[in-house]
């Protein structure tokens, strides 16, 4: 994208006359515009990086608007796309698309004026959304959702300060990769960054490896060893599930953070330090305030700046991101040619809960790397590989009885159809998500 430059712009319309004019007026208004008359002759222009914005007709033969906008968010995922459509649709398209990565929803043949203000907006925003991503890429963090380029506007702030901070957020949801990107751009970046998982260690190992030992502490101490405090001098010693050390060694944690001490295991010297603390956990530390299984005053010393990293499904516009740039890992790791996500494909998995959060998808990518033959993975192939929830226990009354009766009928249409997903969906006249939607909503596997 060029700083002050013409812009490009990419302009997809079936009917010729009505792209021509709309792209005519862009020109007049020192746009650069490229056309496509169909979604798939748009496919083959669009890379990253390519256009500023994309104005994109929604009523159109092979792939629509709605069912490209996937695919083109998966090409370049920055691209914001302004989509035109007739009266009817724009209220009811309009969440749906800007939840996909649209930029707004317009009616057809708008004035200029509002035209070519939407457009300026959305260049704007593909540049942000670029420079954002440039920034995030280097420290891990794949993502361009609003969640995200909160949580790394939060972290820029306070990771220049020698505060210590508090990362609250669940399993999975990635909270070492926020502390690594909080070291990274912190004046302590040339410095180690150390970790530990306290949940990991069994309890009675935690202080050993935290604070070291001298030899001869305890059987088996053939040697002295320094703990990992004591590695992270200098840099950032990062704390995952502070919230599972035992009050004992919170006790010796807060003399460390006072004092800036700390005295091995069977020691009596003690050793000056300089570290800065990020901790992390997934647990309440106010019930464990509560219980008396956490200490007051070590609680008010970590959490001196918080950080919440969002969970994976309040990051919806990243997933078919996340998919992707994971698929891609695993296929380039285990030596395969590369592979896709096809457009349901990105769909089920943007719909589904995801409650072992980025981990879990990561796990998925790889089992579908090794395991899905071709170039091409479907829903179908991803679909008995998803957590469902529990099935649920049908209602009473007559919303109990519709729902008795639609599974039932997705039973017998899957039973008729071989198992086959995509017949039975055509049978019952829905599509193929929506159909994998409602067995997990029933719990319908065909063990059944």
């Amino acid at each position: 994208m060029s700083e002050g430059g013409s812009r490009t712009v990419l302009v997809v319309d079936d009917h010729d006359r009505e792209r021509r004019m709309l792209g005519g007026m862009l020109e007049d208004e020192g746009w650069r515009v490229e056309e496509a008359p169909s979604a798939d002759d748009a496919f083959g222009l669009v890379t990253p990086g390519r256009f500023d914005a994309m104005v994109l007709d929604v009523n159109m033969p092979g792939p629509d608007g709605l069912t490209a906008l996937l695919r083109f968010a998966e090409l370049d995922p920055a691209l914001a796309m302004v989509i035109v459509t007739g009266e009817v649709l724009v209220q009811r398209a309009g969440d749906y698309v800007v939840k996909h990565g649209a930029y707004a929803v317009i009616p057809k043949m708008p004035e200029p004026e509002y035209l070519l203000g939407v457009l300026d907006q959305a260049a704007r925003l593909t540049r942000h959304r670029r420079h954002a991503a440039a920034e995030a890429a280097p420290l891990g963090i794949v993502g361009e959702s609003p969640a995200v380029r909160a949580m790394m506007e939060q972290v820029r702030r306070i990771a220049p300060s020698q505060g210590r901070v508090l990362v609250l957020g669940e399993n999975g949801s990635g909270k070492e990769l926020a502390a690594q990107a909080l070291h990274a751009l912190s004046k302590r970046a040339q410095g180690p960054f150390v970790k530990i998982n306290c949940a990991a260690i069994p309890r009675d190992l935690v202080e050993s490896e935290l604070f070291g030992y001298e030899r001869g502490a305890f059987t088996g101490a053939l040697q002295s060893k320094r703990g990992r405090l004591e590695l992270a001098d200098g840099g950032t010693l990062f704390l995952d599930e502070v919230g599972d050390l035992s009050l004992e060694a919170q006790a010796k944690l807060l003399r460390v953070i006072e004092t800036g001490e700390v005295e091995r295991v069977g020691g009596t010297r003690t050793a000056h330090v300089d570290v800065r603390i990020v901790a992390a956990t997934n647990k309440d530390l106010g019930v464990a305030l509560e219980n008396g299984d956490f200490r007051e005053d070590l609680y008010y010393r970590l959490n001196v700046l918080p950080l919440r990293v969002p969970p994976l499904r309040e990051r919806r516009g990243d997933v078919p991101l996340l998919a992707t740039h994971f698929l891609g890992i695993f296929c380039a790791a285990e030596g395969r040619p590369p592979k896709r996500l096809s457009d349901e494909a990105c769909r089920l998995l943007d719909e589904y809960h995801w409650p072992g959060n980025v981990r879990e998808l990561r796990n998925l990518m790889e089992r579908a790397a090794i395991l899905v033959d071709g170039e091409e993975v479907r829903a179908e192939d991803l679909a008995p590989w998803l957590e469902g929830p529990a099935p649920r226990e049908e209602g009473s009354g007559l919303r109990g009885e519709i729902e008795r009766r639609e599974a039932e009928a997705i039973r017998k249409a899957l039973e008729a159809a071989g198992w086959n997903v995509t017949q039975a969906a055509a049978g019952l006249g829905i599509d193929r998500t929506n159909l994998h939607r409602k067995m997990r909503k029933y719990g319908i596997r065909r063990h059944e």
